[in-house]
């Protein structure tokens, strides 16, 4: 449907706004979007029945936040529990890595090479011997080939 141009009559009169308080291209495009036929209903039982209907939805509303409040209650104390939990495990790996790095000390590790009896090299006592070559082993069985290779140029 092609509505008619702003403020301009058709020929046969139809079209044109009607004049008054809410005549103008404001409310002739207003007319365009809601038909003439709408009309909004103000009375005081429609009024009361949507405030009825809303302070419903409210209260349902309230209610299934409260029903997810009461079901999820526990993940909170859960999730100090862990952040706790989580905060000794931290503090038990660093005690563990100080202990760790107090064991791998050379100082110690010199000291308890000493108290099971070892010896430093230069302490050691040290025995020259020679050492006989290891014998050739020829590999049995291997045909020596011979490969002849004639060149003629011409």
């Amino acid at each position: 449907m092609m509505w008619p141009p702003l403020n301009r009559a058709r020929p046969d009169g139809e079209g044109r706004p009607p004049a008054g308080p809410r005549s103008g291209p404001l409310f002739g495009s207003l007319r365009r979007v809601w038909p003439a036929t709408l009309v909004v209903d103000t009375s005081l039982p429609t009024w009361r029945g949507r405030a009825v209907r809303y302070v419903l939805i409210y209260l349902l509303m309230v209610v299934t936040l409260v029903i997810v409040r009461g079901a999820t209650q526990h993940i909170r104390p859960d999730l100090r529990a862990a952040q706790v939990r989580e905060a000794e495990l931290t503090t038990q790996r660093d005690t563990l890595v100080l202990q760790v790095q107090a064991l791998e000390n050379p100082q110690r590790l010199r000291s308890w090479a000493f108290a099971n009896g070892m010896r430093r090299f230069t302490d050691a006592d040290k025995v020259t011997e020679t050492i006989p070559p290891v014998p050739s082993v020829r590999v049995p069985g291997v045909p020596e080939h011979k490969l002849e290779v004639r060149t003629q140029w011409r």
